[in-house]
């Protein structure tokens, strides 16, 4: 199990949504290294860079975050949004990722996806499984991806994929708990995968639940933001576990 904090950028600027909605969007701070350093000064190893914009307009927009984090950190980062080519995703490692997060495209062009898989390593991928009601959300969770959660991550298994991080859009930004019958579904069907739970945590007994569930790893934003989930806690607990990568 590892702890996984969420940057979410729009505009440069580090926000969070409410259920993806882009219209529901709380800004807390204008500079995301600050944010990033301050993780990092908590004890915490781990950092995912959503670029919103990125996602939204279909390509990245927002690479430079990624460039001044990394540069300012020893985090170890994945970063995601708007990922469309081969190109892009030798510039999200070249700005210092250590992996990239892929999602929509996941869905729609999965031969592609496979080529990148093949040039350089499933382990350098983390693939991004949005669920509204069971069912894929694409597109910035704006468009539905025709596909559910239980038969996308048998493709994504068939492709050799296993790290892969579910979020349910229902929990997003809510503080209400994380999906926990949801991901014990997951883990039931496809024991094999990596799977980092992600939306809903508000408090560090979640976390404790996701662990014993079999979950790797918590992606948590909000909770952080707004003092629900304190970072010294969450260096303890960070510090009890190695990243599966």
């Amino acid at each position: 199990m590892i702890i996984i904090p969420a940057i979410d950028i729009i505009q440069g600027k580090c926000v969070r949504l409410t259920k993806g909605d882009y219209a529901q969007q709380i800004v807390y701070n204008d500079n995301p290294v600050e944010v990033a350093k301050q993780f990092e000064a908590a004890g915490i190893k781990r950092l995912h860079i959503v670029d919103l914009d990125g996602a939204k307009a279909g390509s990245i927009v927002n690479l430079k975050v990624l460039e001044n984090v990394a540069a300012a950190t020893d985090l170890v980062i994945d970063f995601g949004g708007g990922v469309k080519t081969i190109q892009d995703v030798s510039n999200i490692f070249n700005a210092g990722a250590a992996m990239v997060t892929i999602g929509s495209l996941a869905v729609k062009q999965p031969a592609l996806l496979e080529e990148w898989l093949m040039e350089f390593g499933t382990e350098q991928f983390l693939i991004g499984a949005d669920v509204l009601d069971g069912k894929i959300k694409i597109s910035g969770w704006l468009e539905d991806g025709g596909i559910n959660i239980f038969d996308f991550i048998g493709k994504m298994l068939s492709l050799g994929v296993t790290n892969i991080f579910c979020t349910d859009i229902a929990k997003d930004g809510v503080m209400e708990g994380p999906s926990v019958d949801l991901y014990k579904t997951i883990l039931d069907q496809h024991p094999e995968i990596k799977l980092i739970a992600s939306g809903g945590v508000s408090k560090i007994d979640d976390i404790l639940v996701l662990d014993a569930l079999g979950c790797t790893g918590a992606i948590v934003g909000k909770a952080i933001y707004e003092g629900k989930v304190p970072l010294n806690p969450l260096k303890d607990i960070a510090e009890s576990y190695i990243y599966f990568n």
